[in-house]
């Protein structure tokens, strides 16, 4: 399975650099590719004093512009993207695919007083659901947001599930570079699976915060290695998988027989 993660800041309602980096994609037989989050959208914080419709005219603008780059170049797009239902304001992960949609909204949203998504963001609480799974050419993939893979809980939905490559956008920031790092290869070992994330770049400041968003767009392997990386600049990493890996790595580990002892 050949994949990308494109690294990029936010884009508005510019469509430029998408094009053009899905281009190179296709033309490198890139599969699949993962955008971090609040790269279709402005930052959460910014979200914040926009109105309801600026909010949803760009949902709409980024809808069409990644259906149409799918459906263009036979290519799987995940993507995050905030959208609007019924003048409410949801936080999702969209996977545009030639043929269909789909938008898996967020079930743990960030609750930390100088980040409060989960009060903002009127994404239903209800008990956890197994996260979005889906198959491309017989590779199997499921979506993590980046606060979500702090959660046991979601990675228990999954372990009967034989997850080749767990997809993570994020959107991490200020001291934490090391501390996810850590957390994606210790996940990726645990769980003997490839994890591929997309971290977006960039900064936003306000009068108590400057938010510098570092990239580090990471692709773990199922033993925990880092395998490929990317800086704090903007990039496009393309990354090749393997099942038969995965199948390795999980026969030599042997964690989840031994766990059914």
């Amino acid at each position: 399975m050949r994949a990308a993660s494109l690294q990029l800041s936010s884009q508005g309602m510019s469509s430029t650099k998408l094009y053009n980096y899905i281009r190179i994609a296709n033309k490198k037989g890139v599969k699949l590719l993962l955008l971090g989050e609040y790269v279709l959208n402005p930052f959460f914080k910014e979200l914040e004093s926009l109105s309801i419709n600026m909010i949803k005219d760009q949902a709409k603008f980024q809808s069409k512009i990644l259906k149409e780059l799918s459906s263009t170049y036979s290519m799987v797009i995940v993507a995050p993207l905030i959208m609007v239902k019924k003048g409410k304001v949801y936080k999702t992960v969209a996977k545009f695919a030639p043929s269909s949609t789909f938008y898996y909204e967020q079930q743990i949203l960030i609750n930390y007083k100088h980040w409060n998504e989960d009060k903002f963001f009127q994404n239903e609480k209800k008990t956890l659901q197994t996260p979005f799974i889906f198959k491309v050419d017989g590779f199997k993939f499921a979506i993590l947001s980046g606060f979500e893979l702090h959660f046991d809980e979601l990675f228990s939905k999954l372990k009967s599930k034989n997850i080749d490559c767990i997809l993570v956008p994020s959107v991490s920031t200020f001291d934490s570079y090391q501390r996810w790092k850590s957390l994606i290869l210790s996940r990726a070992f645990i769980n003997n699976c490839y994890i591929l994330r997309a971290n977006r770049i960039g900064e936003y400041a306000d009068k108590d915060y400057n938010w510098q968003f570092y990239g580090d767009s990471i692709l773990a392997s199922p033993d925990g290695d880092l395998l490929e990386h990317l800086g704090n600049k903007e990039e496009l990493m393309i990354v090749d998988m393997n099942h038969a890996d995965v199948v390795t790595s999980r026969r030599v580990w042997g964690f989840k027989e031994l766990a059914k002892r």
